[in-house]
């Protein structure tokens, strides 16, 4: 560990990981017309549609873990851009069903390509996208996002002034 994270906090350090990796996504699509929170709409939207599933909006900020309404936001932005068309869901005329335009998922797999080269780079101190201390790591953070967080919830330390 790097002296300067000598002591932090393990939520300060998922901070800082998750800051550090979005920063670089940013950077990486930024020449192909995206966001980091864009890329994630259209990869997730990329790999349902490899399913054959065409998901509401709704659906698709609960995969991932966008809010609603940013993701309403940031579909009108790739519609607009000719990367996404949004259509009513026959099934239910007040939900919305997105899909990658042709040009959305070219844009998408070279996005796509983009990404995998950084996580390849981030990974590697670990063993690389396949190895035994990533799944490890994989394991670990999906238990994290498994576990309910209740910020009402009357714990010890919410009382106290540590930070994350």
């Amino acid at each position: 560990m790097s002296s300067a994270h000598q002591g932090a906090t393990p939520g300060f350090l998922v901070w800082r990981l998750s800051m550090k990796w979005r920063v670089a996504v940013d950077r990486a699509v930024a020449p192909l017309g995206l966001t980091h929170a864009q890329y994630s709409v259209v990869a997730t939207l990329h790999g349902m549609r490899r399913s054959g599933e065409r998901p509401s909006q709704r659906r698709l900020a609960d995969l991932t873990g966008l809010e609603p309404l940013y993701v309403s936001k940031l579909a009108r932005a790739l519609e607009a851009a000719g990367l996404l068309e949004r259509t009513r869901d026959p099934r239910d005329p007040r939900a919305v069903q997105l899909a990658l335009t042709e040009r959305g998922v070219e844009v998408t797999r070279q996005a796509i390509e983009v990404v995998q080269g950084l996580l390849r780079q981030l990974l590697e101190p670990l063993g690389g996208l396949d190895g035994p201390r990533t799944r490890a790591f994989v394991h670990d953070l999906t238990t994290l996002l498994d576990t309910p967080l209740d910020p009402s919830a009357d714990h010890p330390s919410a009382h106290g002034t540590e930070q994350s």
